[in-house]
């Protein structure tokens, strides 16, 4: 991948994430973005992703919390409330409303 498809690529996924900020539910979510099939393969591939990028930020979340006594559930809501828009989306494109968040605090 050159670094022209490495920017275009973030690229789009700020405007996605833009775009949830607004409805993250909005089935045109992911519509009229150039490139996106190219570089992604779909829609799919942005949320894949953007999950991942979820799972790393989650984790660093995770071990910053063990470090300084925090439970998970501190964690997991600390970056829920930095990254909304991300929240939001993954929450609307994979049907957990909530879910994820009553288990974290169980």
């Amino acid at each position: 991948m050159s670094w022209e498809d490495h920017h275009r690529r973030s690229d789009i996924v700020h405007t996605v994430l833009e775009r949830a900020t607004l409805d993250p539910h909005d089935p045109d979510l992911f519509s009229g973005i150039p490139d996106l099939d190219r570089l992604f393969g779909g829609p799919t591939g942005v949320l894949l992703t953007l999950r991942h990028r979820w799972n790393n930020h989650l984790a660093a979340k995770l071990d910053q919390a063990l470090a300084q006594g925090q439970s998970d559930a501190e964690a997991y809501l600390e970056l829920r409330g930095e990254q909304p828009a991300l929240h939001a989306l993954l929450d609307a494109q994979y049907g957990h409303r909530d879910s994820t968040a009553a288990a974290m605090a169980r």
